[in-house]
Order: structure tokens, then sequence, then C-alpha cells
């Protein structure tokens, strides 16, 4: 596509902007949701691309508000915006399109993770590198990180930095943590930064040794893979005949559901062993669902060379190539 985007706010930087644009092909009069509408980047350029509506879904209400501030620069011709705000999670992404009579749409778009602006706003408690309250939460209701740190049993903290962080040294840093906060609550990001660096050191990669802990109580905290499993049952249904679903992940948790959920839809998970018995009795159904993207597509040299942030980025999409298969009335 060589449309040229709108400019940005230049506190935020849309990961692999072109390549999603590419992927989605928004078109006049069309549909479209941006599930993680943070600051608005992908809004921006769906928006600008054409006589289209956009739904923008994010629990943040920060980022509710900087939707809100856009949406005039948006008009639809008859006073109101094509940019339409939904407060909430994306894994109720159904329900909250549901409730504004929108069943289906030409195109979803999904930036998984945290935002730029969370990372940025020390005050949010995303960064090990800023000292803020350590909240980490993406909405402003439920358990802050500070809460499971010094709450959560040993075991637990040691699961949850192992299973969402994929930190090896987990087991070592739950026990300084709750070694720490045996002297004092820990309740700021250096404070939990500096337990962490004090017994994982820096290996090659030259990643901040409290990058997994951090991601790992972000995760937990905020529920992420939940959501996004909740989303990606959701999105096909979702999607119209030629609609498209084009989701960016940061790191292989991510990735690994979005692989599997678009690969189920499509019709390509692994057929059962020979041995199976099921085997005789399973037929390939018909699918609805194309793949787009056989691997994950990855940023440019360029774009990581900008944005560092981008680096571990990964663009998977499908399209809908079918209507549903309508229910046939049972027999009477």
């Amino acid at each position: 596509m060589n449309a040229a985007f709108p400019p940005h706010d230049p506190g935020h930087v849309p990961v692999m902007l072109a390549e999603v644009m590419e992927y989605l092909a928004p078109r006049d009069g069309g549909r479209y949701v941006d599930g993680t509408f943070g600051g608005g980047g992908y809004a921006r350029a769906i928006l600008a691309s054409g006589n289209c509506t956009l739904w923008g879904i994010d629990r943040d209400p920060a980022a509710m508000e900087r939707g809100a501030a856009l949406a005039p620069a948006y008009p639809d011709g008859s006073g109101g915006s094509r940019l339409h705000m939904l407060h909430g999670g994306f894994g109720d992404m159904a329900e909250l399109l549901a409730e504004n009579a929108i069943t289906a749409v030409d195109g979803i778009v999904l930036d998984l993770g945290v935002s730029s602006y969370q990372i940025d706003e020390a005050d949010r408690g995303f960064s090990f590198r800023m000292d803020g309250p350590l909240d980490m939460r993406m909405a402003d209701t439920g358990p802050t990180a500070a809460d499971v740190v010094n709450n959560a049993p040993e075991e637990e903290l040691a699961d949850i930095i192992y299973h969402y962080g994929e930190e090896r040294m987990s087991r070592r840093v739950a026990r300084a943590i709750v070694a720490a906060r045996a002297e004092a609550p820990l309740l700021r990001t250096t404070q939990l930064a500096d337990v962490v660096r004090s017994v994982v050191r820096p290996d090659r990669s030259g990643i901040d040794p409290a990058t997994r802990t951090f991601q790992g109580l972000r995760i937990h905290v905020n529920d992420e893979l939940g959501q996004i499993r909740r989303v990606l049952e959701q999105a096909p249904a979702l999607l119209a005949p030629g609609g498209r679903l084009v989701v960016v992940s940061f790191h292989s948790l991510e990735d690994r559901l979005v692989k599997q959920a678009m690969s189920r839809a499509a019709g390509r998970m692994p057929a059962p062993s020979r041995h199976d018995p099921r085997a005789m009795m399973l037929r390939p159904e018909r699918t609805r669902f194309t793949l787009l993207t056989g691997r994950p597509v990855r940023p440019g040299e360029d774009e990581t060379r900008r944005n560092p942030r981008a680096r571990s980025a990964r663009l998977r999409a499908m399209e809908c190539t079918a209507p549903p298969t309508p229910v046939s009335e049972p027999a009477r």
C-alpha cells in the first residue's frame, strides 16, 4: 500500500504499520476494529486510508481519552465520527460490538502486549528503568503488581515468573522477593528491579535482567493470555467474507496462541497419528479461512534500528473466504 500515513504522536510509534496496513487492506465503506487502540497509531492509518468506520477498544482510561480527542478529526458527514471508542478488554470484543449492534466487520487488528504510552509513563509502573509505583494495571481496577509481589506465596510467584516471564531463574527470583519483602514491602519499580538484578546476572543478549520478571508479573496482573485466548475464539466469527484478522505479537507465549488459533481456523492443525483409531473416522472439513502468512512476518532492519521495541515483533494474518455455514433446521 502506497498511501501516505498521517502523522502520529511522536510519543507513540506503531510497530510494523506498513505491514499491518498491507495485510488488513482497508477499503472504502469497510468496518474495522482496532482491539488494542493504545495511542491510536493503527486507527489513524486505517481511517486515513479511505471512507471507512473503525471501532477502537481499550480498557485503559487514558487510551479512551486519546480516542475521544481524536474522533472529531474523522467526521462521518452527518455530525458524528467514523471513530467509535468502546471501553473494555479485547477479550470481550464480541459482547462490546454486539452492544453497538455490530455482528460482522471487515477487519480486526490486534497489537498485543503493553503500549508505548504505558511503558513511558513512570506512574503506571510498567518500566523497570524508571522509578514509579509498582502498579502494572492496564485498566484501573483489580490487584496491582505490588499486591502480587507482597502477598503471593513464594511458589506461586516462581510459577508466575517462570510461565509468563519465561525466566529460568524464577525460583531464585521468588526467593529473593520473599526475603526482601520480609524486611519492607516492595512498592516501587526500582525496588523490585534491584532485587531481581541481585540474583539474575546479565546475559549476552544485553536484555536487562529484570525484563522477564516484569513481563511475567504484567501478564499475570492483566490476564493477558486469557484475554488473547478469548479474542482468538471470537474474532473469526466476527469476520465477514473477505474480512481479515491481523495480529502483532511480541513474545513466544503470545505468538504460539495466535499461530495455533489461526491454524485451527484454516484447518491446518496436525492430523492424528495413523496409529490412532480416530484417524479412520476423521474427515477434513471445509474451512472458511485462509492463512495469509505461512510464517510470521518480521520487521525490517530499518524499523528495528529506528524503533528497538519492534525487534521482537511477529505479524500473522488470515482471511475469511466464505460466509458461515447455515445451521439446518432440525427435522420435525
